[in-house]
């Protein structure tokens, strides 16, 4: 270990006036851990940064507006800048000032006049919002980012705060929900409850909101298992979103990875999200926590500074051979190089800090592959990153799914991600809306994706859970809007139409928007009931975009990312309460929890058994199995699959029939006969008509027939037994 003593005057504006109370002297301190320590005696500060010639922690009084004292960090210990301050206390606002070369063409962007953020802050004591202010370079400029800007940007910066990590979880665990019974709901914290007015008017939009009791009656009741939050890191909003009257709704623009963003900690306490956990868990709730370590909000050699290019611009981020710019890979204009050992540090530091102080249950990885590339570049399963995370043991225990693309080289890996690692199954999400949208031949991989999508994870030794089931996620159409525009329509998002995903594989029904014509609507109301029941029937682990059971609609915007208002924001009112399609997802969540061969985590072979019995069958309209050519013929849109609940790993249990209409004809259907599953078959759904109660629904015998509406499923149950043997006539004399 090397340590050097550092004494170099400071170039950047002094405070004229430092407060007399405040410590007069720093001591050498420890490199570690990074960032702002609370001690019983004071604060330590440690910073990484390989280009600076001089760290400065600047204090700041407690509105956060004057400079009040700087303190030169005396010691650097392996690139590390480090001191102790004696006498500071929880709530003191801090910056940083880095020293060093600012030399865009070589790649360093030091710039002592600009006030940083301490990359292992644990809170911000404001929301973060695009302006001037935050450029390191002179803004319209011949020389754009070659010419240095010496104002002083202080006093309106965002601070960092020292916290107190003290916190009483009482008797908080993680509900630690096995894989195959998870439920997935993606939400957004703001925007779940801005409209619900159970929620007291000055917690909507804040951790604390989302912990309220008619929140969590109402996550319960649906029947999820995990909220999944769209990023709660501490984020900037793009001056050009404010300049025109926007905002980074979605939060995929992070700057702090160790703090939650401030807009949605109610009365600006951080403790609040873990408030939020803690009462999710108590109701048996697990929290994921979407996260962006494949960019930041810093953007490309023209975005602003707020930390990391302004501490070690060249450690950070993946620049070009000229070291000018960047090579992205996010389509954010930057990239984060997790494979230089500091970066991978500070992320595997920040996925441990959420799991350990904030007691999340599991992560889903942005861009997944941006951070899984090796040195060169390339996406690898022995990345630095990966090869961390599968021996770390705090991240062994909790959930890791990976957004399993990216848009540079090699970016699409849905399959692709090692063992303990689950996948957003994009597959599953364009096959699905192929099928019921009628495209021709995408029957066998319907079959393929309904069954937990063997041939993209079962080659690698993974089981069905590795995949994340979905039909929408944030990004993109609701589902109410996939079943009534056929074009985006994303105007209000001030880019002429242009952002946003052009092939969505939607299908309006007939009618572009909203319409009154009733044979629209009523195919509209189906389509969204097929959705919901294939997903939630299919193998893999379901996830349901919030809202969806709702019929939530965007207006046909599929990239509301800049729309913090009743856009994106989930309508509480109670037409949408008592949407027909709430009950329904209930009714066929419950149903997945009732049938275990419906969530088994084990992969279906279609093979007989010693009793002849199939674990999963496939059969035609007329009740025989399928044939090759039916397989292979690209208009069929029918097919009836048997999951056998007498072929289970563990307990027997009961049967399911899955019958699929996809045509615009209706079809009667002839079920299997008594040879392959003997008994009732119980009708729980229909989506032409709903669904139903054990008590109240339908029985069919086997090799009866069923009418299915066009474009219609329908789920039917039966309590398996094997068929009687063959009697002996009366007169039958033994041999």
């Amino acid at each position: 270990m090397t340590a050097k003593a550092v004494d170099k005057p400071s170039s950047a504006r002094r405070p004229t006036a430092p407060d007399p109370g405040l410590p007069q002297r720093c001591e050498p301190g420890q490199p570690w851990p990074l960032g702002a320590s609370l001690q019983p005696e004071g604060v330590n500060f440690a910073v990484y940064s390989s280009v600076a010639e001089q760290v400065v922690v600047c204090l700041f009084d407690s509105t956060g507006t004057r400079e009040i004292r700087r303190i030169t960090l005396p010691c650097c210990t392996d690139h590390v800048w480090h001191g102790f301050v004696p006498g500071l206390r929880a709530g003191c606002r801090y910056g940083l000032r880095v020293h060093g070369p600012y030399d865009p063409p070589r790649g360093v962007r030091c710039n002592p006049h600009k006030l940083l953020l301490d990359p292992y802050a644990r809170a911000i004591d404001r929301p973060l919002r695009g302006a001037a202010w935050q450029y390191a370079y002179k803004l319209g400029g011949p020389d754009r980012d070659l010419k240095i800007d010496t104002v002083n940007n202080a006093a309106g910066a965002a601070k960092c705060l020292v916290v107190d990590p003290a916190f009483d979880w009482e008797d908080d665990a993680p509900p630690r929900i096995p894989m195959e019974d998870t439920v997935f709901y993606e939400t957004h914290v703001r925007g779940f409850t801005m409209q619900m007015p159970e929620v007291p008017t000055g917690l909507r939009g804040t951790f604390a909101g989302l912990a309220t009791a008619p929140v969590i009656e109402y996550l319960k009741r649906l029947g999820v298992t995990s909220v999944e939050l769209l990023p709660v890191h501490a984020f900037n909003d793009e001056r050009r979103l404010i300049d025109m009257g926007l905002a980074n709704y979605w939060g995929y623009n992070t700057v702090g990875f160790f703090a939650p963003d401030p807009r949605y900690c109610a009365g600006g306490d951080f403790n609040d999200f873990r408030r939020m956990v803690k009462a999710l868990h108590k109701a048996g709730l697990e929290v994921i926590l979407d996260v962006v370590y494949n960019h930041t909000c810093e953007g490309n050699n023209l975005g602003p500074t707020l930390c990391f290019k302004g501490i070690d611009n060249p450690s950070y981020y993946r620049l070009t051979d000229n070291r000018h710019h960047y090579l992205d890979f996010t389509g954010t204009g930057n990239t984060v190089d997790a494979s230089h050992p500091a970066t991978l540090r500070l992320i595997m530091d920040s996925l441990r800090y959420w799991v350990q102080e904030m007691h999340v249950d599991g992560f889903r990885f942005d861009l997944a592959p941006a951070i899984s590339r090796n040195g060169a570049g390339a996406y690898d399963q022995r990345s630095p990153f990966l090869s961390a995370a599968a021996q770390d043991p705090v991240l062994r225990g909790v959930k890791l799914i990976a957004e399993p693309w990216d848009i540079g080289d090699g970016g699409y890996q849905v399959g692709g991600f090692p063992l303990g690692w689950a996948e957003w199954n994009g597959r599953y999400r364009d096959t699905m809306r192929d099928y019921w949208r009628g495209v021709d031949g995408s029957l066998p991989e319907f079959a393929a994706r309904l069954c937990g999508s063997a041939d993209i994870y079962a080659p690698a030794g993974r089981r069905p859970s590795a995949g994340v089931n979905m039909i929408t996620v944030h990004d993109g159409f609701t589902l109410h809007d996939l079943v009534s525009y056929n074009e985006k329509h994303n105007e209000a998002n001030e880019e002429d139409n242009r952002d946003g995903e052009s092939h969505n594989r939607s299908w309006n029904c007939g009618a572009e928007g909203p319409t009154d014509d009733a044979a629209v609507l009523a195919l509209r109301e189906r389509q969204k009931r097929n959705f919901i029941a294939t997903l939630f029937t299919s193998r893999g682990v379901p996830l349901l975009l919030g809202g969806d059971e709702m019929s939530r609609t965007q207006g046909g915007n599929n990239n509301a990312y800049c729309q913090d208002n009743p856009v994106s924001w989930i309508d509480w009112s109670d037409e949408r309460r008592n949407d027909p399609l709430r009950s329904f997802a209930e009714a066929v969540m419950r149903l997945r929890r009732e049938f275990p061969v419906l969530r088994h985590n084990r992969w279906l072979s279609g093979e007989p058994d010693e009793q002849g019995r199939r674990d999963v069958s496939w059969f035609s309209v007329w009740g025989l199995p399928m044939t090759q050519e039916e397989w292979d013929n690209p208009a069929v849109r029918c097919v009836a699959a048997l999951l056998d609940g007498r072929v289970a790993a563990a307990a027997p249990g009961e049967s399911v029939l899955l019958l699929f209409n996809a045509s615009p004809d209706p079809v009667w259907f002839t079920l299997p006969d008594a040879t392959v599953a003997p008994g009732e078959w119980t009708i729980r759904v229909d989506t032409a008509q709903g669904h139903f109660e054990r008590e109240e629904a339908m029985t069919i015998g086997a090799g009866g027939k069923l009418e299915l509406e066009s474009r219609a499923m329908a789920v039917l149950t039966q309590v398996p037994r094997d068929p009687e043997p063959p009697q002996e006539p009366a007169d039958a004399q033994p041999a």
